[in-house]
């Protein structure tokens, strides 16, 4: 019954029509910007090593553009990046890939105009820059009520259902590859982030500044080696993926709805563009320009979209890898890997094994220990800031009962873990769906009535460039 419920609201939210808003707001996006996650690429690169500034007392204001730029891609790059990949391919075939480049090629523009205006209406709480969508919600639309509400989101959306779909991915990776107990698994990470976030953002920041380039490096390098191995296929793999995403293939026909919504679901699950969530932690930056740290979150788009999922995605179609099954009823349509069946996160275990033997389910798992424990440290700050957002946007700021929330929070967070650990895969990635959707709704819209604030900065800046 409860799977029934979930799935019932699952399909509301994701109705045909947050697909059609979510692109055709990147589209819009570009429009406005002229296209400025092309025309400046290379100065993407350079806001990303901007330093943070300094107040009279000669103390940084807030995290660096770098710092800012980590927690945002330790947030986007989880298991949406190998499990989420996985089911993409395995829900709607080779097409789904297109999808999710596509989504990801507006949604950098629209991870631009999020991260501006977080920079714009930012506010200081406790010598440490907060905002985000609820404090450009109330300051740029004045409608207080909505950002509350976005705020009350972004804490069941990031704070409840997120952390399980990543526990749930790492787990089941280990008891692949180690079989180990997901029991063990979840404490583990319970353990280890429990040691991190009671330090806050600074805490957060220098470990995702270590953490996230290396552990992105390390897969990508991985998988170029599998790519490499099985070159030959890679001719038919990209012609698969984009006759699939228009349905010209048999199999791909009767299944291009599943196809576009699998790869635009999956794709915003990763990249996080449109819901928010990089907009939070670009208010805490301390830039010298609003626009500079937009055009830093941008390329993040990029590297987890382009770059990450696309490394996952090429591993599995060339190896093989992977099964394509009937959204509704689970029948199995193409049969690559049968005795994989909906073994999502196997799916690119096999693809590493198939050339690095007895090493591909080891390397996932641990892979997915990183990118799981720096994507839980992120949910953890975006539910900080809320919190902090609805108290400190109250008539009285009560700043005990502001640390109480933050504490129960905190030891919350550590029982989700170890929950989604346990939980059946199919129930958490339902939930984790849910609360992508809603803080993309509200957000999305705010966006597009905010969009000529975050072009006339980009306008200015791009002057004194």
């Amino acid at each position: 019954m409860f799977e029934k419920i979930v799935s019932a609201v699952n399909d509301i939210i994701w109705s045909p029509a947050l697909v059609v808003l979510l692109v055709g707001a990147g589209i819009y996006f570009s429009i406005r910007t002229r296209f400025v996650q092309v025309r400046r690429i290379g100065l993407m690169v350079r806001s990303l090593f901007a330093p943070a500034e300094t107040g009279e007392d000669g103390k940084k204001k807030g995290i660096s553009s770098f710092e800012a730029f980590c927690v945002a891609l330790s947030g986007r790059v989880g298991t949406g990046n190998i499990v989420g990949v996985a089911t993409a391919i395995a829900m709607g075939g080779p097409g789904a890939v297109f999808w999710m480049w596509l989504i990801a090629f507006f949604g950098a523009s629209t991870a631009f105009v999020e991260s501006t205006l977080a920079q714009k209406y930012k506010f200081n709480h406790g010598g440490v820059n907060r905002g985000g969508p609820s404090s450009y919600i109330e300051k740029g639309l004045k409608m207080k009520w909505l950002a509350v509400l976005f705020s009350i989101l972004a804490i069941v959306g990031y704070g409840l259902f997120l952390p399980t779909v990543q526990s749930n991915g790492m787990s089941s990776a280990l008891a692949n590859s180690l079989d180990l107990d997901p029991l063990w698994s979840g404490l583990a990470l319970a353990f280890v982030l429990g040691l991190v976030i009671i330090g806050g953002i600074k805490s957060i920041s220098r470990v995702a500044s270590i953490v996230t380039p290396f552990m992105a490096l390390g897969y990508i390098i991985i998988s170029l080696i599998v790519i490499a191995c099985h070159l030959d296929a890679v001719p038919g793999v990209f012609k698969a993926i984009v006759t699939g995403a228009f349905g010209i293939r048999p199999v791909a026909g009767g299944i291009l709805g599943s196809t576009i919504m699998m790869g635009v679901k999956r794709g915003i699950f990763s990249n996080e563009a449109g819901q928010g969530s990089g907009a939070i932690v670009s208010a805490s930056a301390a830039v010298s320009h609003p626009a500079k740290q937009g055009l830093a979150q941008s390329f993040s788009v990029y590297v987890d979209t382009l770059f990450v999922c696309t490394a996952t995605a090429l591993m599995i179609l060339c190896s093989g890898t992977y099964n394509i099954l009937d959204a509704k009823t689970g029948e199995v349509l193409v049969a690559g890997a049968p005795e994989l069946g909906g073994n999502y996160v196997a799916y690119t275990q096999t693809a590493v094994d198939s050339v690095l033997s007895g090493f591909g389910g080891v390397f996932v798992g641990i892979a997915l220990v990183f990118f799981v424990f720096t994507t839980v440290m992120a949910y953890y700050f975006y539910v900080e800031s809320s919190i902090i957002y609805l108290f400190s946007s109250s008539a009285r700021h009560n700043k005990t009962a502001e640390k109480v929330c933050i504490w129960v929070y905190r030891f919350a967070l550590l029982g989700l873990v170890v929950f989604g650990a346990l939980k059946e895969a199919n129930v958490v990635w339902m939930l984790g769906d849910i609360g992508v959707g809603l803080t993309a709704w509200v957000n999305v819209l705010a966006l597009l009535v905010l969009c000529p604030q975050a072009v006339a900065l980009l306008k200015e800046y791009e002057k004194k460039s």
